[in-house]
């Protein structure tokens, strides 16, 4: 069993390879945005707490954040899983591993899906959503950039970090990254 944390910039593509590998693989996919809401309607205390900040229009704090994927994780049924969405943060990189030493999870993989800002940008705007707009992708962006880069710093220290560039036809990037884990 392994564990596998994808994550890169908004519209890179992390959700369809998660998607994907988790079926090819036989991995369980943990969406952190679904178990959030999960917890929330659940009426978990951690959930309550959470509903409470996001009612507020506020991000969820680390701390209740990583409880919530502790309680996700001490829940695992035996088989591997790859986290989407999480970490977005250095505390919670460093509090996740914590978690994982704590479960004996020792197989941990890092893959960072990249693109440049123009084709994530593209991406994105094609999308169609309201709140797609260029200047929010940019701010969206900018604040990846900020509270990510520490954690691809530090996934690359501990020496568990993959580089997968992100552009292209999702099956040829789905063949890359499946080749880099097994």
């Amino acid at each position: 069993m392994f564990q596998l944390i994808i994550f890169g910039p908004p519209g890179v593509g992390k959700g369809t390879q998660a998607a994907s590998i988790s079926e090819k693989l036989n991995l369980q996919h943990i969406s952190t945005g679904e178990i959030l809401r999960k917890a929330v309607s659940e009426g978990t205390e951690l959930g309550l707490k959470a509903k409470e900040i996001m009612d507020r229009g506020n991000l969820v704090p680390d701390e209740i954040m990583n409880g919530i994927v502790k309680e996700t994780l001490e829940n695992i049924n035996g088989k591997g899983f790859i986290l989407d969405g999480f970490p977005r943060t250095l505390n919670q990189a460093k509090a996740l591993m914590e978690i994982f030493e704590n479960l004996n999870f020792n197989e941990v993989k890092v893959i960072t899906l990249t693109a440049d800002d123009e084709e994530i940008t593209e991406r994105l705007l094609k999308r169609g959503r309201s709140d797609d707009t260029r200047d929010t992708i940019l701010n969206r962006l900018n604040v990846y950039y900020n509270s990510t880069t520490p954690v691809k710093e530090y996934y690359e220290k501990l020496g568990l970090n993959m580089n997968i560039n992100g552009v292209g036809e999702a099956d040829k990037i789905n063949e890359v990254i499946l080749n880099k884990l097994i």
